[in-house]
């Protein structure tokens, strides 16, 4: 195979530093990452860039001009994260991230052979509606509710007319990996939560509302599935779903993630995330010796993520929340995972890297 150069977009957020790692490990291959911060290191090339800037991007072009491969896991959110989904400046600046970027670079890259574009299932609507269920690409799109992925995607396909590179569009659902500081990373505000109220007993009360049937994806299995579509000719021009391939429910899976922590499951009773305090946190960090940050810089929005992903004050059950991932099986993608090891997985990665304590 040939060597190939892939420029990994939001190198630092939770999709972009899983696909980061993922190639930095890859043979025959250079990686480009482009973030403001530097990500931690992986053998990867920093580009420090802010996607808002046209003429920063525009500049930055020429040390882009062997990049084959294009992995745009980039993304703002606003405070209030998920009223923020409705609101026209965080559509129009997630559209203007992408053609700034974008555009230079089919310009100045005339090796480019694929793009990676992520959405999610916001593509059906779920942040405002309860699903088709199961959601199907090409199907049960939600076109008429304002969205940024539907001014990306128009723009991309519109650029992508006659030219040699082809994309591949990934809708994964809630994505669990390894990201500080992110807008929608459960592991930092989970962990969090449970090492404050570990200082009052073994117990961890499941902290959210009345379960709804979900799915999720690990951010490893994520990357593996963009590395695939990037060489994978069934998956040109395609829209898929990502999913670990099983489904839970916060309440089902909550004695797994109490164990990861080192705490007992319990009553259930509930407790508002966002409410979690910064003094609390802090004492924490001194008491292990941890190198995580302060609670804002741990946790970044992910909080508020928490409440609404748990259905916090939520008192009858919800709608199931469910997408089909028959397509990228046909299509040759396979890997599955379960959900349960998976936040197992995670917590322990947090607590050998000292951001999170010991269970």
């Amino acid at each position: 195979m040939a060597r190939k150069t892939v420029l990994v977009a939001g190198a630092t957020g939770l999709v972009g530093y899983a696909a980061l790692k993922h190639f930095a490990g890859a043979p025959d291959t250079d990686v480009i990452a482009v973030s403001r911060s530097a990500p931690p290191k992986t053998g990867a090339r920093h580009l420090a860039l802010d996607l808002t800037d046209a003429a920063a991007c525009q500049a930055a072009s020429d040390a882009l001009r062997n990049v084959t491969h294009l992995v745009y896991a980039a993304l703002f959110e606003l405070p209030g994260l998920v009223e923020g989904w409705r609101n026209d400046q965080q559509i129009v600046t997630n559209d203007r991230m992408l053609r700034n970027l974008l555009g230079p670079l089919t310009r100045a890259a005339p090796r480019l052979r694929h793009v990676t574009l992520l959405q999610g299932t916001k593509a059906y609507g779920v942040h405002v509606r309860p699903l088709a269920v199961p959601a199907r690409e090409g199907r049960s799109e939600m076109r008429e509710q304002p969205n940024f992925y539907w001014a990306q995607e128009d723009f991309l396909r519109s650029v992508q007319i006659a030219q040699n590179w082809h994309f591949t569009i990934l809708r994964p659902v809630l994505i669990v990996g390894e990201a500080i500081g992110g807008a929608m990373n459960l592991i930092p505000a989970l962990g969090a939560h449970a090492a404050v109220m570990r200082e009052r007993g073994p117990i961890l009360p499941y902290p959210g509302g009345a379960e709804r049937v979900s799915q999720a994806v690990d951010a490893d299995l994520l990357a593996r599935a963009i590395a695939w579509a990037g060489e994978t000719p069934a998956a040109r021009n395609e829209t898929f779903n990502v999913t670990n391939g099983d489904v839970f429910s916060w309440p089902n899976i909550w004695p797994a993630i109490a164990d990861a922590v080192g705490m007992r499951s319990g009553p259930d009773e509930p407790f508002l995330m966002q409410s979690l305090g910064r003094a609390d946190w802090d004492r924490i960090r001194r008491r292990f010796g941890l190198v995580s940050p302060a609670l804002a810089e741990f946790v970044g929005l992910s909080l508020e993520y928490a409440d609404y992903q748990m259905r916090y004050g939520h008192t009858e059950p919800g709608p199931p929340a469910i997408v089909s991932t028959i397509k990228i099986m046909q299509a040759g993608f396979h890997e599955v995972m379960d959900t349960e090891l998976m936040f197992r997985k995670w917590f322990k990665v947090f607590q050998t890297q000292r951001l999170l304590p010991p269970p």
